[in-house]
């Protein structure tokens, strides 16, 4: 009987959809809007990502589950056309560029990927009980970057995949203060997110099988199951740029999706129904008994 190896260690695992990374030329403006119309806090702002090329802050969005993030970067001028972020933002225009994920084992998974040539490493950092893992965007259907991240379970964190509020890296080393932030903002919950493939491919069907064999993500028909959230993809159009088209958010309470609808308006963003914020379209929706299902 032939041994277990990184070749035979994918399948089907338990995966969260952690963080969802937009980029912007106007930071100041989208710390505005985010934390104004979504009534969202600041987690953190990481003095060391200007290393980097970006100047970065992380606007919160707590989902049913807990704990996860809206993050977004600006390029600094000095260092636009030499970073990631500043080239999307060149070619595409401000709007979501990367999603974090999140599993029980990322370097299990980056394993199984490089052996397999299913995609290529750009970034990997170990450190304490993390694991992050960054992949090559070229050939991945819908646009976007994928990373793929886990902590290690501890005594301090002995379910890091499943509870709602466990540490996350991203956000600094006070864990305590971070996560009291996320617990004061558990009013809005992810719902999911639509990528549009590049102009010209026009099987979207082909896009979650494509996930899922990579990241082991769980499909459901054409949508990619997260533990916490769905990612659908649409045709390519010509003329139309491939990555994020739209993002869903659960609001508990009518009285507070409201309230985000009617800041919206007031702002100038609201139209058909679409909140339009950092170059895609935003739905807010009521989450049933706090649970959000998913309008893709």
């Amino acid at each position: 009987m032939a041994s277990a190896g990184p070749k035979s260690a994918g399948g089907i695992v338990p995966t969260r959809l952690r963080q969802v990374a937009f980029v912007t030329d106007d930071l100041a403006k989208a710390k505005r809007l985010l934390t104004t119309i979504l009534g969202t806090e600041i987690v953190y702002e990481d003095p060391r990502v200007g290393a980097f090329g970006v100047a970065n802050f992380l606007g919160m969005e707590l989902f049913a589950v807990g704990g996860d993030i809206i993050e977004v970067v600006a390029p600094t001028t000095t260092l636009r056309a030499s970073t990631t972020a500043g080239r999307l933002l060149k070619k595409r225009g401000e709007g979501g560029y990367m999603i974090i994920m999140q599993s029980e084992d990322a370097a299990a998974r980056r394993e199984y990927i490089t052996s397999n040539g299913l995609g290529k490493v750009i970034l990997n950092d170990e450190h304490d009980d993390v694991v992050s893992v960054q992949y090559h965007p070229s050939g991945m259907k819908g646009g976007i970057i994928p990373e793929l991240d886990s902590h290690r379970p501890s005594k301090d964190n002995p379910k890091p995949l499943t509870s709602p509020f466990s540490p996350w890296h991203a956000c600094g080393t006070d864990y305590k203060a971070y996560s009291a932030i996320m617990k004061r903002n558990t009013h809005i919950q992810l719902g999911g997110l639509v990528c549009r493939l590049a102009p010209g491919d026009v099987r979207h069907e082909e896009a979650p099988r494509q996930w899922e064999d990579m990241f082991g993500v769980a499909r459901s028909r054409d949508l990619l199951a997260f533990t916490n959230a769905r990612l659908g993809f649409m045709r390519g159009e010509e003329g139309k740029p491939e990555g994020i088209v739209s993002i869903s958010i659960g609001v508990t309470g009518q009285d507070t999706l409201q309230g985000i609808l009617d800041r919206a308006s007031k702002e100038g963003l609201l139209e058909n129904g679409w909140v339009n914020l950092l170059g895609v379209k935003w739905s807010f929706y009521l989450a049933s008994f706090g649970t959000a299902k998913t309008k893709l």
